[in-house]
């Protein structure tokens, strides 16, 4: 008999386990992949983000090395390589946490499971069981009506495919500019395909701040990122090497086609909860099929719980693992919390951007008078030292009570420097308080401290 049962070992179900298991509860994880670490490690953040950092060095060595004096024949790119490097980065994580179930004494119960009823759970031919249980089965790529996705054949894939594509190609239609769609066509842009993003809006980024968007789509842009908004698809066709993808224009429903060597279907991501047996169970479900919780991620099912992309909410990895830190106290008989009013969003472009809070458009929709702080990184000695000066800090701040609101940056290491916003917003921080921070010179950081003051007396360097 476990105290705890987590189904899934992402970063949702590894931390509320290995929490759990902190808090002296007896705990067994299921986790049917070969590795650890859901999606997330095997095949998102972690992979993307060495595909980024290694073509944002292929960026660097085209085009700013010379500036710095580093003169160097050309850089040319060993593709087998860098994907070595990437399933390198993949595997280091992945054996951190097996580590650490080792070192918390968690049992790995390899296997798919499902939940028969209340208390057990079961994984092959053996029924476990459990005082608690956890969902924490994570999300997949969404599927879009008339495009089929085949990661094998590597020409219409989705964000799984895309990784591990057997070559460069020359050409990439990618459909949805949300996070995924733009951070891996960024890739491919930098290693010398053309991309295309269609996108079903009239704007990037869905539910980013506004002047944010704008500014990011120019930047992307200038990348050779090439943007057609308002564009429906409506199917997407593999005719030997090439794939043919029909789309309507929204604006005068106009037919149109575009041809690529590989179509990247990024339309976003839905829980994944098949299998389970949830229906059978009697569990609640949205009606978008996110398994529907109590302000203590408990479901309807007593002694079920379920976290992360499986239930509603912002589909990051981070949230998920608050989610399973929390629960993990509840479970354990503590209180467990997440405020989900400061919870980051970045994007791992080069620019970064990152936000947390409210958007402008949001706080005057919720009735505050806001004031507006911005601050240029053209204004910042360090940014421009590194040739990433465009961009800017923009905080918003309550007119009444200068409390913060929200920050959007867009610029340097804007997925590190969100978070001084974000621990100034959970302690209650008004833009004054940043404002009188003494920040080191000289730091991308200025330019947060900057934005602060400009909601005040004024920016120092702008």
């Amino acid at each position: 008999m476990y105290d705890l049962i987590v189904i899934g070992a992402g970063p949702g179900g590894y931390v509320c386990a290995i929490r759990a298991a902190q808090l002296g509860l007896k705990v067994a994880c299921v986790e049917g992949r070969e590795t650890l670490g859901g999606t997330c490690l095997n095949v998102g953040c972690i992979p993307s983000k060495a595909l980024l950092h290694g073509t944002h060095m292929l960026h660097e060595a085209h085009e700013n090395f010379a500036k710095m004096g580093l003169i160097a024949p050309e850089v040319t790119v060993d593709w087998d390589k860098m994907q070595g490097y990437k399933a390198e980065t993949v595997t280091g994580n992945t054996k951190g946490i097996e580590f650490l179930f080792k070192k918390n004494k968690i049992d790995w119960l390899k296997g798919w499971a499902s939940i028969p009823e209340a208390g057990k759970v079961k994984v092959g031919d053996q029924v476990h069981e459990a005082k608690a249980i956890v969902i924490a089965t994570g999300s997949t790529p969404a599927p879009l009506k008339g495009v089929e996705v085949d990661n094998e054949a590597g020409r219409i894939v989705d964000s799984t495919g895309a990784l591990a594509l057997k070559r460069i190609p020359k050409s990439m239609v990618v459909i949805g500019a949300g996070v995924i769609g733009l951070e891996l066509g960024s890739v491919y842009a930098r290693l010398g395909a053309e991309v295309t993003v269609l996108e079903y809006l009239d704007v990037i980024t869905p539910g980013m701040d506004g002047e944010v968007q704008k500014q990011f789509q120019k930047m992307l842009a200038k990348q050779g990122l090439k943007f057609t908004l308002g564009a429906a698809v409506k199917s997407a066709e593999v005719s030997g090497d090439q794939v043919t993808v029909d789309y309507a224009l929204k604006k005068d429903d106009s037919s149109q086609q575009i041809t690529a060597d590989v179509v990247l279907v990024a339309t976003g991501r839905r829980p994944h909860v098949e299998g389970l047996g949830l229906d059978a169970l009697g569990v609640k479900m949205t009606d978008r099929g996110f398994v529907q919780v109590d302000d203590h991620w408990a479901t309807s099912v007593k002694g079920v719980y379920a976290i992360g992309d499986a239930v509603p909410g912002p589909m990051l990895a981070h949230k998920a693992e608050d989610e399973g830190m929390a629960v993990a106290e509840v479970i354990a008989g503590k209180h467990g919390h997440v405020n989900y009013n400061v919870i980051p969003g970045v994007i791992y472009t080069t620019p970064e951007v990152a936000n947390v809070g409210l958007t402008e458009e949001q706080a005057k929709e919720a009735g505050h008078k806001v004031k507006i702080g911005k601050f240029p990184f053209m204004g910042n000695a360090r940014a421009k030292a590194q040739f990433l000066g465009e961009g800017f800090v923009k905080l918003i701040a309550d007119a009444e009570t200068d409390r913060i609101l929200g920050c959007h940056i867009i610029g340097p290491s804007a997925g590190d420097l969100i978070h001084e916003v974000c621990v100034a917003m959970e302690f209650g921080a008004s833009a004054e308080d940043l404002a009188l921070t003494c920040h080191a010179h000289p730091t991308v950081s200025e330019a947060v401290r900057e934005a602060a003051l400009a909601c005040g007396g004024g920016a120092i360097h702008a």
